[in-house]
């Protein structure tokens, strides 16, 4: 992350010392290489990955810059201008002027397009960081909604959520206005994200996670229970902001997060200069070669001079844009290649849904009840169905909404739907059909207009 102000805020760079025989010559040359690629993106390409940058809107009038960044890089990730800050400065009015500009650039480029960040707990506009409790949380996801549906169909992954786990050794999430609106935020940003542009692949994304550590391991456990109950979530971001090292278990913290059925991507790499950066370079490339499900790398600037941590010279190009001993040890080190390409299709893992809100009471003898929970704003909502079963287990369900004048459903998970406004009806999917006695499950369903208010019917069967 790069911020906009106080550039030298937080990061701990520097990780645990690495295995000696982690590190790889830097000067090593690539094998097999007849038809090696002289670029970063088209090596990188070669195994269907991407190998991006960080863009800011301000530099793209340097030419120096942009030549470097059009020759040598297929993905853009924006450095600040899709924040909270810079596309909604004022609640409800919302420009998009230089993230647009990212997206034409890149796309002009035939590049991938990472969107950055729709939440996190710094960069807020002022209005958002005087809103708390149920006015923050309508707030963040409208911007959510709003935001997603502006770029829809035109961002490859979006950061979903930025940062949101503390430092230290609890591996718990970091107290800030967004977590005191309820520990379901995170999700409730996901569901919003995919209602808003389903085809986008949706990332966590955070720092100092670039090994096995109690911070790692609190958003894998967060990634493993999303995926269990069918949160949308399709890739984890580990920015790898490094000093003089790099943990050894680099590689296996990116296989194991791969191993849940995510993508992984190298969101904001740079490497501190000294004796070794380049060697660091070739082994964060290797090991993202070496795990099929890591999908590309992102490097935060492109020349030293345009980094935010000043006087670590930490990237591939020096502040004249000439190519550094790193640069070299990459283009080998992809051009030397590794896994087959990524899937293009993530497995799916059948969910199941527990609680998230208080339970209702459960209808007596062999019947169901439904309830519904609304996060709403202004011209839009989320709504969260529980559906319960009595004394007896359901074997399948279907529940019945009457919309207000106005309201569309936009979105559905967890569920079918046979219509999108006035009477609506929501069957249960294969893997929430069952409801044991006593228990419930819940979808969910975002909208325009004004959520339902009147209790859902439920019937069995």
């Amino acid at each position: 992350m790069n911020p906009r102000s106080n550039p030298g805020r937080r990061r701990a760079v520097l990780l645990s010392a690495a295995t000696a025989g982690m590190v790889i010559a830097a000067g090593m040359a690539a094998a097999g290489t007849a038809e090696a690629a002289s670029t970063l993106g088209a090596s990188a390409a070669q195994t269907g990955r991407y190998f991006g940058t960080a863009v800011a809107a301000g530099r793209l009038g340097d030419s120096t810059y942009t030549g470097i960044l059009n020759r040598e890089f297929n993905a853009v990730t924006p450095e600040n201008e899709m924040k909270w800050d810079a596309t909604e400065p004022s609640q409800g009015r919302f420009t998009f002027t230089n993230g647009d500009r990212i997206l034409s650039q890149g796309q002009s480029n035939g590049s991938k397009v990472r969107g950055h960040a729709l939440l996190w707990h710094a960069q807020q506009p002022g209005w958002a960081q005087s809103l708390s409790g149920s006015a923050l949380r309508s707030a963040a996801i409208n911007h959510v909604t709003q935001v997603a549906s502006h770029y829809k169909g035109k961002i490859y992954a979006w950061d979903v959520v930025n940062e949101a786990f503390a430092d230290g050794g609890g591996g718990g999430r970091r107290d800030s206005n967004l977590q005191r609106t309820g520990n379901d935020w995170i999700e409730a940003a996901f569901r919003a994200a995919h209602a808003a542009d389903p085809s986008a692949k949706l990332c966590y994304n955070d720092y100092n996670t670039d090994g096995i550590n109690a911070k790692s391991t609190g958003i894998y456990n967060m990634v493993r229970d999303f995926k269990a109950r069918g949160v949308p979530i399709d890739c984890v971001g580990l920015q790898s902001h490094l000093g003089t090292s790099i943990d050894s278990t680099y590689q296996a913290n990116i296989q194991r997060f791969a191993d849940l059925g995510v993508d992984v991507q190298i969101t904001e790499l740079d490497v501190q200069q000294g004796g070794n950066q380049a060697s660091i370079y070739t082994t964060v490339t290797r090991a993202c070669l070496a795990v099929a499900r890591c999908t590309g790398i992102t490097v935060w600037g492109i020349r030293d001079t345009d980094s935010w941590r000043t006087g670590a010279n930490p990237l591939l190009f020096d502040g004249s844009g000439n190519k550094k001993a790193a640069y070299t040890a990459v283009l080998n080190a992809l051009n030397a290649g590794g896994t087959t390409p990524p899937p293009t299709t993530p497995p799916v893992t059948p969910p199941t849904t527990p609680p998230v809100t208080p339970p209702t009471t459960p209808p007596a003898g062999n019947g169901c009840t439904a309830g519904v929970s609304l996060n709403s704003w202004n011209g839009g909502y989320v709504a969260t169905v529980r559906v319960s079963a009595g004394s007896a287990a359901v074997s399948g369900w279907t529940i019945g909404l009457t919309l207000p004048s106005g309201s569309a459903v936009t979105g559905v998970w967890s569920a079918t739907n046979t219509a999108t406004t006035g009477a609506v009806s929501f069957r249960n999917v294969d893997y929430n059909a069952q409801i044991p006695a006593g228990g419930y499950t819940e979808f969910g369903f975002q909208g325009t207009g004004a959520g339902p208010t009147a209790t859902p019917s439920c019937s069995v069967g």
